[in-house]
């Protein structure tokens, strides 16, 4: 096993604007407020799909955003909500914030977690009607969808386990179809640690595992037998891989039952998994005997290796990954307080989502609307928190875009 890694940034949608509209009736300039309100922006999800191996597609493309909300129209139409994003990650990820903070550990398959929220769509003048304005000529503004950096992080399981004796040729195939690098020489345990690498064929993707070779006797302790052998034990599929060359003591059939033996001894759920055996070095030795159902490869040359990895991707499609053991969860944040005041250089700084859609109209100019947005300041307690903070009249405020002045009967 090892870690993958990636950092991507994702946007929630924004929402939609409401509108200001009127029922036109003859002989009534204005009739009722029918003014439609914007639709939500779509949420960002990350979700765990066993069909997914790797994130090798977030790390050539990091950015993703969810759909926006349309604007509302007239006649109480209210505007579509913006597409959802579903991000799938391989079973197993875990997510963390820009702080470090993890969010979620999916480990089954189906588990999600919203990450982000799309921007709440703004309310039509229909929506705003009470007792005191049954005209509203004033809207609101369509909520930004949140956006941020996050971090992927998976314990990169096999789909596939290269098993074979000592200098079988393992880390020259593994090199040859993947970008992984492993040390390769012409004696015995060159490896000594598993090398991942993913596969890319024809659009499908799978992590092959270089593990190293095994002897007769592994599955007892010899040559650290049960330390390479329990990196095969979470792989869907084995590649048991012969060589026929001089470099090994026993013939390729031999090798085979050793092999097999050694699993069988070791894990007979393992023995059982779906498996494939592949003939090497058929470059070196082009007159070696091919039983029924072995697929003759060169790993130096590639004769054979393309059927090899389609066969592999088939069983990989059809096996199901041993989960790790592992439970997931997700982190439940609380809602939190809806503003925080801060002092900055000339004035003072509100943020929060609450504040800013206390504001979101399409027009402050308009007194209606000036006078709503400050009552719902006033009932948030921005106010007092101002006061509190030691704000004095004429201070400076900013919420988002907007700066207004801070009075004493504010």
């Amino acid at each position: 096993m090892f870690y993958d890694t990636v950092r991507i940034h994702v946007k929630a949608g924004d929402g939609g604007a409401g509108v200001v509209s009127f029922e036109k009736r003859r002989g009534k300039p204005r009739g009722r407020a029918v003014g439609g309100s914007g639709g939500s922006g779509g949420d960002v999800t990350l979700r765990a799909d066993e069909s997914v191996a790797t994130l090798l597609t977030y790390r050539r493309n990091p950015h993703h955003r969810a759909g926006s909300g349309t604007h509302g129209q007239g006649d109480l139409r209210a505007g579509r909500r913006g597409d959802d994003l579903v991000l799938h990650v391989p079973c197993g990820t875990t997510v963390r914030d820009e702080e470090g903070t993890m969010l979620a550990d999916l480990v089954a398959d189906g588990q999600q977690v919203v990450v982000l929220e799309g921007g709440r769509g703004g309310r039509g003048n229909a929506a705003l009607v009470d007792a005191a304005h049954r005209y509203p000529t004033y809207c609101e503004q369509g909520e930004f969808g949140q956006e941020q950096w996050l971090e992927l992080e998976m314990k990169l399981v096999a789909d596939a386990a290269l098993v074979g004796f000592p200098n079988a040729g393992k880390s020259t195939l593994i090199a040859a179809v993947s970008a992984a690098r492993p040390k390769i020489a012409d004696y015995p345990f060159t490896t000594l640690q598993p090398n991942l690498g993913v596969v890319s064929i024809d659009g499908r993707e799978f992590v092959l595992a270089d593990i190293p070779g095994l002897i007769e006797g592994a599955s007892e302790g010899r040559g650290l037998g049960h330390e390479f052998l329990r990196h095969v034990e979470r792989a869907r599929v084995l590649l048991l891989l012969l060589d026929p060359s001089t470099l090994q003591p026993l013939p390729a059939e031999r090798q085979l039952n050793v092999l097999v033996g050694e699993l069988e001894q070791y894990s007979p759920d393992l023995a059982a998994r779906p498996r494939l055996v592949a003939l090497n070095k058929t470059d070196l030795v082009p007159d070696s005997d091919v039983a029924e159902g072995w697929f003759p490869i060169s790993a130096v040359t590639g004769a054979g290796v393309p059927a090899l990895l389609h066969a592999i991707a088939d069983e990989v499609d059809k096996a199901k990954r041993v989960p790790d053991g592992r439970e997931g969860y997700i982190l439940h944040r609380p809602l939190g307080t809806g503003f925080s005041i801060r002092r900055e250089t000339g004035g003072w700084v509100i943020e929060g989502r609450d504040a800013e859609r206390a504001v979101a109209f399409h027009d402050l100019t308009i007194p209606e609307a000036a006078d709503l947005a400050a009552r719902r300041l006033r009932r948030m307690g921005v106010d007092d928190a101002l006061r509190e903070a030691g704000a004095q009249p004429g201070d400076d405020v900013r919420i988002g875009d907007l700066v207004f002045q801070f009075t004493a009967d504010s």
